[in-house]
């Protein structure tokens, strides 16, 4: 089993994404944070429009609870659009979300790895934040090419090996987890550094672009929030959210803590 939750199947299937809560959760933190950096949903869409006419099949490949799938409806008005995830409740929630918007679209629970559709069966596909689920993303990603017409275009998100690194340390430097140091990224399979060379074993890779999104947060409590989501961490401390934000107040310079992430675009057309 890795050390990595990231890659344990187990935690994948189970306490990561077998309900909506945890992401949605972590998502909240993370937008009260967020200080800079351009709305990422935003920016996939405007990736796509440039490339991908009116009257499209789009993928949504790992879609999370829906909020790149819904901006692709608004903004491209496809003919059809089909949000792929592992996870039943995140798709529940996807297709909530959807509202009429549904009508065109339509809900696969699927792994990445071996994608329920012909060959050749859309004109585009997103993966953001979800490639970094497999050991092999090479594999994943050329079963999505596989579902691309030539020409097709695909867009691939992920983030840098160390963002949020900063909470790393503070987290340590608490005294929550002291064995924290000797983990890996939790982005180590699929990251900025290596976004490029695995795109371009399925895709020719038209452009890559990094952006840096920098956090802050205000309060002992809001971090503890976020902390209690982040599967990288492993707080064994008593009393929740309190007693992790008491600890912070009490071993920690007062707040606010900034972090940062570097989010990382492939731009990429299968040939």
């Amino acid at each position: 089993m890795s050390t990595n939750p990231f890659l344990d199947p187990t935690l994948v299937r189970g306490d990561l994404y077998q309900d909506n809560g945890r992401l949605a959760d972590r998502t909240h933190a993370l937008h009260r944070a967020k200080i800079s950096g351009s709305d990422i949903a935003d920016t996939i869409a405007n990736l796509l429009a440039a490339r991908v006419p009116r009257g499209a099949v789009v993928l949504d490949i790992g879609c999370g609870r829906g909020t790149t799938t819904l901006r692709l409806a608004d903004r491209l008005r496809p003919r059809q659009l089909v949000a792929v995830d592992a996870s039943t409740a995140l798709l529940n929630t996807t297709r909530d979300r959807l509202g009429h918007a549904s009508a065109r679209g339509s809900m696969v629970c699927s792994d990445f790895h071996h994608l329920p559709m012909p060959d050749e069966v859309a004109d585009a596909a997103v993966a953001a934040f979800c490639l970094y689920h497999s050991p092999t993303p090479a594999t994943a990603v050329a079963e999505i090419a596989r579902c691309l017409r030539p020409g097709g275009t695909a867009v691939l998100v992920t983030k840098s090996l160390d963002s949020y690194a900063e909470l790393d340390h503070l987290v340590h430097d608490a005294g929550l987890d002291p064995h924290l140091t000797n983990r890996p990224s939790l982005y180590e399979s699929f990251h900025s550094g290596n976004l490029h060379t695995i795109a371009a074993s399925s895709f020719t890779v038209l452009d890559v672009q990094h952006e840096d999104h920098v956090f802050h947060f205000a309060d002992a409590t809001h971090l503890a929030r976020y902390l209690t989501t982040t599967p990288k961490y492993r707080i064994t401390l008593t009393g929740g959210i309190p007693a992790i934000a008491a600890t912070l107040r009490q071993r920690l310079p007062a707040p606010p803590y900034t972090t940062q992430s570097t989010v990382s675009y492939a731009i990429a057309a299968r040939p």
